[in-house]
């Protein structure tokens, strides 16, 4: 898996490319976690990723977690729909917003 970061102020664009997994996931966990102190706009452009686990899926959660904390966004970009269906199965359509 590959992470790019562009940040513009208080906005960030991680791009992802790969497999979102249980060996990969923690890659992503360490830039929610230390990277996005003063970030107000997140966007997670998953257009490049083919595989989300459980594991990816808690990344997530815990990036719209986050967001929510400091009252800013998160949206999730170019989501294929094989991926979609994980999202969807699990329920964070509901929770989380996507755009194309």
């Amino acid at each position: 898996m590959t992470i790019d970061k562009q940040q513009n102020g208080a906005q960030m664009l991680v791009s992802v490319a790969g497999k979102l997994d249980t060996l990969t996931a923690p890659q992503l966990e360490k830039v929610v976690q230390e990277d996005l102190n003063g970030i107000q706009d997140l966007t997670l452009d998953l257009s490049q990723v083919h595989y989300v686990s459980s594991a990816g899926l808690r990344v997530c959660l815990s990036a719209q977690k986050h967001m929510n904390a400091v009252k800013g966004s998160l949206v999730l970009k170019g989501v294929i729909p094989e991926v979609m269906e994980v999202f969807e199965l699990a329920g964070f359509t509901d929770i989380m917003k996507f755009a194309k």
